[in-house]
Formats: structure tokens, sequence, C-alpha cells
């Protein structure tokens, strides 16, 4: 019976957490097929572009993910002024990254673009890839702050529990992408044909659209439902000892997150020294994972949320076997996930104006991370629940390092001074997390992340 209502209360918070981030990388996934049409070194330079955002995005859900697990304690301990206090921190802490993040993207836009185009192909031009790049990224620029804002809100609206208006409000910013794409891509109905240049414009309308519906539609609704909004912006300062408490805590997450998007992108690099069809076939794989491993960050996301809130209220073994269901749970579900994937992977290449070589490979990339879908979401419960606890500095070492130490080093050897075939080399990168599955499930089991952080 217990174990049902905690699957229950998962659901509840996870799904509509699952179609908002559906919808959010439905959103590049439409830019990605849309764009797939314009041909091959189109739909590059985009992916190359999302790599780079990718890691932003990743520094922003770092940023604001230490505040979180402050604010689902507060929250479940009934401390509205506490809540209010890691709104207010993710504000700053959102802006500092966005007055760092954007810089870099407009002085250094070449430099990162390079980084990706230092394989061979017969059939990509470097140099256009590089122009359409450039336009793209140019463009995305001004979707980022309406992107940071909508962070702050649908993440402090979830751990209250109420993920259905950050869902809305995904739901109609990719009706907005869409159409816009099909207006500003192709010119269609009399509009321009700006190509790239009209997925970019598409893709920040919708973004803020997004960003307008969650805050006006929170602020309308604050007396009712959502309390901590009333005052919030009486003042934008923090008490110290706040202050110095939600750092300690997050800075840990900010760079286990950004330097995990990093080792990512880093990944991304070595494979692309094997060519850039491989980049192609990457980029096509990823855009559809990405799709459907929503289902497990979310449930992870639920995991810490729900687990966290049985901390703040000091219920110590509840949280412990909430925790352990929750992993199976998340687990037995990403199988299901392993085999939709599978099954799909020989049709959804298709959809792109590319090579046959492009399109094979994306099969068998599609496929291989399909298999450790199931390995992913356990992962990704095993994260949350250490971070549910404030174990940060744990999660850093658990998470990032690990792909700094183990992966990337391996993807760089195998791919400069081997000749594997770039889909063993894949598959041996990925079956490394069996490694960081054992290590974190001895970590749970020890309980080394059960604490109450707001007492």
């Amino acid at each position: 019976m217990r174990k049902r209502e905690i699957f229950r209360r998962a659901l509840m918070l996870a799904v509509p957490m699952m179609i908002q981030n559906g919808i959010t990388n439905a959103v590049s996934l439409v830019d990605n097929v849309m764009v797939g049409k314009l041909g091959t070194e189109a739909f590059t330079a985009v992916s190359i572009v999302g790599q780079l955002i990718f890691v932003f995005n990743l520094a922003i859900f770092g940023g604001l993910s230490g505040p979180g697990i402050y604010g689902a304690q507060y929250y479940g301990q009934k401390n509205l002024e506490g809540f209010r206090a890691t709104v207010r921190i993710k504000h700053w802490i959102s802006l500092a990254v966005l007055l760092v993040g954007i810089p870099v993207f407009i002085f250094g836009n070449e430099f990162l673009i390079n980084l990706y185009l230092k394989g061979e192909s017969a059939d990509i031009d470097p140099v256009e890839t590089m122009r359409l790049a450039k336009e793209y990224l140019s463009i995305m620029l001004w979707g980022l702050p309406p992107f940071v804002i909508t962070q702050i809100y649908a993440g402090s609206l979830r751990e209250t529990g109420a993920s259905v208006k950050p869902m809305v409000a995904g739901v109609i910013s990719v009706l907005v992408d869409v159409v816009g794409n099909y207006l500003l891509i192709y010119g269609s109905f009399g509009f321009p044909k700006l190509g790239v240049r009209g997925a970019a414009l598409a893709t920040v309308l919708a973004r803020v659209v997004e960003a307008l519906i969650v805050v006006l539609w929170a602020f309308t609704k604050r007396r009712q439902k959502h309390e901590f909004l009333i005052g919030l912006y009486r003042t934008m300062l923090i008490p110290k000892d706040s202050t110095a408490r939600f750092l300690k805590k997050g800075l840990p997450i900010f760079f286990n997150e950004f330097l995990w998007a990093g080792g990512i992108a880093i990944l991304t690099q070595c494979y692309s020294r094997r060519g850039l069809d491989i980049v192609a076939g990457l980029n096509i794989s990823n855009a559809l994972c990405n799709l459907l491993n929503v289902v497990f960050i979310a449930l992870g996301n639920a995991v810490g949320i729900l687990v966290g809130q049985t901390l703040g209220a000091s219920r110590y073994d509840d949280a412990k076997k909430e925790a352990f269901s929750l992993m199976w749970f998340t687990g037995g579900v990403s199988a299901i996930l392993t085999v939709i994937l599978i099954a799909i992977s020989g049709v959804f290449p298709n959809a792109y104006d590319t090579t046959e070589a492009v399109k094979d490979y994306a099969k068998y990339f599609i496929i291989i991370t399909a298999l450790f879908f199931p390995v992913q979401g356990f992962l990704n419960s095993l994260y949350f629940t250490l971070r549910s606890g404030g174990k940060t500095l744990v999660t850093f070492l658990f998470d990032s390092v690990f792909t700094w130490v183990c992966c990337v080093p391996v993807a760089f050897v195998l791919c400069s001074f081997t000749t594997l075939p770039i889909l063993t080399i894949y598959a041996i990168v990925q079956a490394l997390d069996f490694l960081k599955v054992t290590i974190g499930y001895i970590l749970i089991r020890k309980g080394v992340w059960i604490s109450n952080i707001v007492s």
C-alpha cells in the first residue's frame, strides 16, 4: 500500500514534468527535423550550437538546484519565508550565469563551433557549417533570458508540488515553435524564407511565450495556491547565513552540472575526430533519445522532491524506503523506453535529408543508447536521492568528476590512438556507467545521504 502510494505521488509529480520537459526537448527536435530538410550542413550546424547551449542550460539547472534542495525541504516544513529566500537567490544565480555565458558565446563563438569541425567528410562542407552555426547562435542568444525566467518559476512551482502550470506553458510554446518554424524556415504563407535563422527566431518566440505564461499564471493564483509569491519582491536581499548555506550546498551542484555538460560536449568532440558524419549521426540519435529520456529525468526529479520533503519532515525511515522503491520503479520504466527506442531506430533517421552513412550511424547510436536506458534511469534516481539530503559534494564526485576522470579519457584515447569502430567506442564509454551504478548503490545503502538540512 505504501509503495503504491509513493508511486502514485511520484507519477502525479513526474508526469507533468515529463510532458513539459518533453515539450522543451520537442522544441529542439522540431528545429532539428525541420532544419534537417535543408541539408546536412544546416542540421549539423544547429546540432553543434545545441550542444553549446546545452552546457549553458545545465549550468542554469545546476545553479538553481542547490536552492531547490532547500526549497523542497522548506516547503515540507511549511516555512514560506525560507522558501522565498531560495527563490530570491535563484534570481541572483541566474543573472550571474547570464552575465558570464552570453559574452562567452558572443566573443568565443567561432572557437567553440570549430571544436566540432575537426573531422573530415566528403559530403559535409565545414565552411558552410560554420557560417550557418554562427547565424543560428547569434539569434538563439536572445532566447536565453526568457528560458532562465521559466526555469526559476517552473522549478519553484515544482518544489511546491505544482507541476501542471509549467506543463501547459510548455505545450503552448511548442505549438508556437512548430508554427513559427513552418512559416519562417520555408517561407510559407508569404513569410520570408530564413532557413536556420527562421528556426532560431521561432525558438526564441516560443521561449518568450512560455516564460510569460508561467509567470503571469503563477502570480494570478498567488493568493489561492502560491502564497510564497506574496511579498517575494519586497526585497531581493538574502540573509548572509542563508546565502552561505545555499552556496555551500549549491556550488557543488552548479559545478557538477556545468562540468558534466562540458564533459558530454568534449565526448562529442572526441567522437567528431572520426568524421563530421559521426556528429550528424549523433545529432539525430540525441534528438530522439533526449525526447524519451525526459521520462527517467522527470522521475529522478520527483524522487528528489518527494524524498526531500520527507527528510524535511524528519521522517528518515520513510525517506529511505521511498528512495529504494522509486529507484527500482524508475529502472523498470526505463526498460520500457528501451523497447520503444529500438523499435523506431530504423525509421526515425529517414526524416532527415542526409546521406545513408549518416542514417546508419544514427540508427546504431540510437540502439546503443537505448540499451543503456535502464542504467541511466537507475543512475538518475541514485543521483537525486543523494542530492535530496544535501550531499552535493558527493554527487559532484559521483557525477562530473567520474565523467572527466573515466569517460572523457577513455573516449579520447580510443578515438585518437586505436582503430576500433566508433560504435564500439561509444558502447564502451556507455558501459562505464555500470561502475558508477555500483558506487552510487553502495552510498545509498549506507544511508550517507539521510539528513534534514533545514531543521
